[in-house]
């Protein structure tokens, strides 16, 4: 019996030990210095993502986000100005001055290459009105000034023979001449503003832009570039019941009564509001280069 009693404490004791061991066997081995300050930062991601999550159910991808960028950067301009925008500002002054000397001897090519892209994409049908107009007002400008570097040094544009109607440049299939862009397309877009933003390298003109012209800022570029080319008392003389006007209201009279007559037209514009009845004349054009 005492035996017995003997051997049961016997067998109790060593099944206590056998679960001891177990339990301390799966005790989590304890962190090193290093392993802790990984799992906070795993932790704090873990719930910076949930907080994400919570915030926005479906998160794009990158590539996602980029696309929908280009999309609307496509819908907004469908042509590319840039790199003729940096030229403009690289070597046409605030005052439409040009350096035709640096812009022929540094970036002559990088011109003829704006001018190379043009002429691969043409506008279609699908292209908005403004797109369009952004376009051809910038090929005009382009072409007029890659006349003058073709020809330079010259002290004006009427030094060249014929250069309105020197077909030098392919767009598409088509051999064009500024003549063509200006009378064929540009005026019949019934926008009398252009006449305002497209340039003949002269100082009578209209000055030159230091930027293209684009779609989505073409409102504003054309009523400024009006504003200022008629409040110039260099190029206008304004008053209330007398004015002198530049020739270009005289050449294009009829673009700039389509709304009513010209005093109508002026008057959206001017800083001084003309009488109906003002009397009128037009100033002698100064054909000097526009340097």
């Amino acid at each position: 019996m005492r035996i017995l009693l003997i051997f049961i404490v016997f067998i109790s004791f060593f099944s206590a030990c056998c679960g001891t061991k177990t339990v301390v066997k799966n005790v989590p081995k304890p962190f090193t210095k290093n392993e802790l300050q990984i799992e906070e930062k795993n932790n704090v991601a873990d719930i910076d993502s949930t907080k994400a999550i919570k915030e926005n159910p479906i998160l794009p991808e990158t590539e996602e986000i980029i696309a929908v960028d280009k999309t609307t950067v496509n819908k907004t301009e469908i042509s590319n100005h840039s790199s003729y925008n940096a030229l403009l500002y690289k070597y046409v002054s605030n005052e439409g001055n040009v350096n035709y000397d640096a812009l022929k001897k540094d970036d002559a090519k990088s011109l003829r290459d704006y001018i190379v892209s043009l002429g691969k994409n043409l506008p279609n049908e699908s292209w908005s009105k403004e797109e369009k107009l952004a376009f051809w007002i910038n090929a005009y400008n382009a072409l007029t000034i890659d006349l003058i570097l073709r020809n330079y040094p010259i002290n004006s544009i009427k030094d060249i023979k014929d250069p309105w109607d020197q077909r030098l440049w392919k767009f598409g299939k088509k051999w064009y001449n500024l003549n063509d862009i200006e009378h064929q397309i540009l005026r019949k877009m019934n926008e009398p503003r252009i006449h305002f933003a497209i340039v003949c390298a002269s100082f009578s003109c209209p000055k030159l832009q230091n930027e293209a012209f684009t779609a989505i800022n073409l409102e504003k570029q054309l009523t400024s570039a009006t504003k200022e080319f008629l409040n110039d008392s260099k190029r206008n003389q304004i008053g209330a019941n007398s004015i002198k006007l530049s020739k270009i209201f005289q050449w294009f009279a009829k673009d700039f009564k389509q709304d009513g007559s010209l005093i109508v037209f002026l008057n959206l514009y001017s800083d001084i509001k003309i009488s109906p009845n003002a009397k009128k004349r037009f100033m002698d054009y100064n054909w000097n280069l526009n340097e």
